[in-house]
């Protein structure tokens, strides 16, 4: 068990160039937790939790995430949209600035480390305005022991100042908030919004290139688990698709619920110390894991709670993105360490809105990669600005927005890995039936569990005629038959009582999986391209 004391080690900021502050070094949860409530930056809820307002921004920025473009980076990252350029003395004169800022300011310092297999581990130090900042750090970062900390050396460091805003003009940013990664000087540098996830996605990200280019191991958002007989299934999905409820299964020890890197060694190891969970509409009922991690120690992002600090999950007037982080052992059946071993079984989840999506269906090496490297999922009418009905929404590796690499080098380490391996790989609609959304209804989460039990265990084995049919829009493989599933669920054609319309919207969906897929098309194999859908002839 960690300790959770405080250190009696004291550190200076000095090299770093913030001067004259007070350091609170390396405080624990508890103290940090009060710290919150007595400078009016949180409030504690019902179950003990502290809540807290991110304020301005609710959720990441993509559009104000940079990397720093030198020698390292320049000839390797994707520089688009996603990976944007951030020149290298801009960034120096900006962080002079922040570190101005936090000058002669109590701040808050945490060392901890990302990677729970001892091979990959990369050491963090975090350095922080605010205390339920540190504490999220505590929270999503592994947490070292005093001894430990006694020879501790930061590899990483991430300065996090909410409160300091950028001059774009001036600083080179596009607005006042921003979030920079430089390789060279290995800090992640992140201003002008209190957003937490931009911190542990900012490592990810770093990780998302350090793994790949120097480890030969492939970086996941993704969740996993392991079950009795040690078999790994990995859970790739977009937010909202049910990445972390899926993998929190009561027959199953959790690795971790959103970032993995899985090895040469074929082991799958956890990136992180804690969860990062949605609890929009969060009910003990469906999700009792979560539910019960929400204690003392836990932090809640932007909920809104009664007079005795009830919280109200269903009410997103602050934003739909609503959050909870915890250390992981507030879930009780977890891995310890957080590494598995013999990957068998992998799931793309995804909520297609639009209904036409099979609810379960396996994937040719092929499909895998196409569907992998196009990472779709759809947004809702609702969840934007000016969408006011179901949008496709692709995310090269279920996860674009932290991948510096190109797509298509995370594929061919994964399409290497599964054909190693001989893994399954699994396509999950975690969306609608019945018809797209405003018409059908969200598939039930039972219906889900059971047919991710049933591939678990070998239910859905056999391949042949009698067993499965297979879609004929989007060539996917369709069990006919699941233990515990109606037969009429497992086709999602059936549920729609309206082939024309079905076959309308489905050939829609798949003119948007080709569309999006052109900007991959030259870099992608035979193999690769076989795995798209057909087109209405």
């Amino acid at each position: 068990m960690v300790d959770h004391t405080q250190t009696t080690k004291s550190i200076s900021l000095e090299q770093y160039g913030i001067k004259n502050a007070k350091v609170n070094y390396q405080l624990s949860p508890e103290e940090l937790h009060n710290i919150a409530i007595k400078k009016g930056q949180g409030v504690e809820a019902s179950s003990g939790a502290l809540a807290i307002n991110t304020g301005e921004f609710t959720g990441r920025s993509p559009k104000d995430r940079f990397i720093v473009k030198d020698s390292i980076t320049e000839d390797k990252v994707w520089w688009g949209n996603i990976n944007i350029p951030f020149d290298s003395d801009k960034f120096q004169k900006l962080y002079d600035k922040v570190v101005d800022y936090l000058s002669g300011k109590e701040v808050y310092v945490r060392d901890s480390y990302a990677c729970a297999d001892e091979k990959y581990k990369l050491n963090i130090r975090v350095i922080t305005e605010y205390a339920w900042s540190n504490q999220f750090a505590y929270n999503m970062f592994l947490r070292p022991t005093e001894e430990e900390l006694e020879n501790f050396k930061p590899e990483w460091t991430i300065v996090n100042a909410p409160g300091f805003m950028a001059n774009p003009e001036v600083d080179g940013t596009r607005q006042h908030n921003f979030a920079i990664l430089d390789f060279t000087r290995k800090i992640a540098l992140i201003g002008g919004t209190g957003y937490t996830g931009e911190i542990k996605k900012g490592i990810f990200s770093a990780l998302n290139f350090i793994l790949p280019v120097y480890k030969n191991t492939l970086p996941m958002h993704c969740s996993a688990n392991v079950g009795k007989d040690d078999d790994t299934a990995i859970f790739f999905g977009l937010s909202g698709t049910g990445k972390t409820t899926l993998s929190a299964d009561p027959n199953r020890k959790l690795i971790g619920d959103d970032e993995h890197g899985w090895t040469a060694e074929n082991t799958v190891f956890n990136f992180e110390g804690g969860c990062y969970a949605k609890v929009i509409n969060l009910t003990e009922e469906n999700e009792p894991d979560i539910y019960n991690a929400i204690k003392k120690g836990a932090i809640l992002e932007n909920v809104i709670m009664d007079s005795k600090g009830v919280v109200d999950y269903e009410d997103i007037s602050i934003t739909q993105n609503t959050r909870v982080s915890y250390p992981i052992d507030h879930i009780n059946n977890i891995q310890v360490p957080s590494i598995g071993k013999n990957p068998k079984n992998i799931f793309f989840l995804t909520a297609d809105a639009f209904g036409v999506l099979p609810p379960i269906s396996k994937l040719t090496p092929g499909q895998a990669a196409y569907h992998f490297i196009s990472g779709y999922t759809a947004k809702v009418a609702g969840t934007e600005a000016g969408i006011d009905e179901p949008t496709p929404n692709f995310s090269a590796c279920f996860g674009a927005p932290f991948m510096p690499l190109h797509p298509t080098k995370y594929a061919e380490m994964l399409s290497a890995k599964m054909k190693e391996t001989g893994v399954n790989v699994w396509l999950i609609n975690t969306g609608w039936t019945g018809g797209a959304y405003g018409v059908g209804s969200r598939i039930k989460l039972k219906y889900t569990r059971a047919m991710i039990t049933a591939a678990l265990n070998g239910d859905l084995d056999e391949v042949n005629p009698q067993t499965y049919r297979t879609h004929s829009v989007f060539g996917l493989l369709q069990p006919r038959t699941c233990p515990g599933v109606p037969t009429e669920v497992l086709s999602s054609r059936q549920t729609w009582n309206n082939d024309e319309e079905y076959y309308k919207t489905a050939y829609k969906l798949s003119e948007s999986f080709r569309e999006n897929f052109k900007k991959y098309e030259e870099f992608a194999n035979e193999e690769i391209l076989a795995g798209a859908p057909n087109v209405k002839s």
